[in-house]
């Protein structure tokens, strides 16, 4: 099951700011359990381990 469903830019944009001021609240102790945290919920969400394994690749480009 592959979502085709995209985000506009002013949405990805209230995503990135969403994201970076729940980082800041977990701390800099807590925030790779709450990263971890996050994407398993989203896996889940998202329905489909080989996906998701296609994100976790596109994360890790050009870092």
């Amino acid at each position: 099951m592959h979502h085709s469903k995209t985000l506009s830019v002013p949405a990805l944009e209230q995503v990135y700011d969403a994201l970076a001021t729940a980082i800041d609240a977990a701390g800099p102790e807590k925030s790779e359990l709450f990263l971890v945290k996050l994407a398993l919920l989203n896996a889940r969400a998202m329905g489909d381990a080989e996906v998701f394994g296609a994100q976790i690749q596109a994360a890790l480009r050009d870092l």
